[in-house]
């Protein structure tokens, strides 16, 4: 019983998956996610998020990445899956609507990426 109490727990803590998305430079995703009017209670209806989505294409000096699903969940990558995501990136070349398939573990709301490759 012990045993199974302890996996239960440890499988809730972290879930491991794939996620298809655009790449987004996390500081300057986060600011125009952050960025309403405080009395607007239309906060989701009034977002363009693919006009953030391209205003935040990830840039040279990028280091940090998040990747923004269809649906508009985002999530971000550890330090090991910025670095692919800045290889992968130099890589190819681009850098606006650079879609990207990460497979790793879930931890709250950071990807802890095994592995990036452009989206095909």
């Amino acid at each position: 019983m012990r045993l199974l109490c302890l996996f239960y727990l440890a499988s809730t803590l972290s879930f491991a998956g794939t996620w298809f998305g655009r790449l987004v430079d996390t500081k300057c995703y986060e600011a125009a996610e952050r960025n309403i009017n405080p009395t607007s209670t239309l906060m989701y209806v009034n977002r363009d998020q693919n006009a953030e989505i391209l205003y935040c294409s990830p840039k040279a000096k990028t280091t940090s990445f998040t990747i923004v699903e269809p649906s508009g969940m985002s999530f971000r990558l550890d330090s090991a899956g910025d670095v692919q995501a800045s290889e992968l990136l130099r890589k190819t070349g681009r850098r606006s609507g650079v879609y990207v398939n990460v497979t790793g573990e879930l931890t709250k709301n950071m990807i802890e990426v095994n592995s990036i490759a452009p989206a095909k």
